[in-house]
């Protein structure tokens, strides 16, 4: 037997159940295609994948530099948008209903980092700030 279904995440998905001579049944789900993104989510996904990247090389250096304590600020910043990223692209990956609070959360999380990285003149911490700006400027756009 075979059922087709559309998930939440807008993907076409074929569900088999299927069963063999020793009664034996199990289930099959099958996810064809890619997501179809709304037109308007994927700068947002594109500016959250960038600074996710960004927050995560910034976290790295700045964990190798010499006064890693004058760092900390940042690091924890880094760390923090860098998860929020995260959540943020899979609710825009599967349009979740939650996905304007979150955006707006990531918008906030954004500009905090973007403002303490923008206080050092290392080379990871402006290109950091950059996509964290750009970012939030972004998922602003969809609140």
């Amino acid at each position: 037997m075979s059922i087709s279904i559309t998930p939440h995440c807008a993907c076409n998905a074929q569900v088999v159940f299927k069963g063999n001579r020793q009664g034996n049944s199990f289930l099959n789900i099958t996810i064809r295609g890619v997501l179809n993104l709304n037109q308007t989510y994927e700068d947002c996904l594109k500016a959250c994948q960038e600074c996710l990247e960004a927050c995560n090389v910034c976290f790295d250096s700045c964990l190798k530099e010499e006064d890693v304590k004058m760092m900390a600020e940042c690091i924890r910043l880094d760390r923090e948008c860098a998860e929020v990223c995260s959540l943020a692209i899979g609710a825009l990956q599967y349009d979740s209903p939650n996905v304007k609070g979150i955006i707006r959360l990531m918008a906030e999380v954004c500009e905090s980092c973007g403002n303490e990285c923008k206080k050092h003149d290392h080379d990871h911490c402006q290109k950091c700030a950059e996509a964290c700006f750009k970012c939030a400027e972004e998922c602003r756009k969809l609140i």
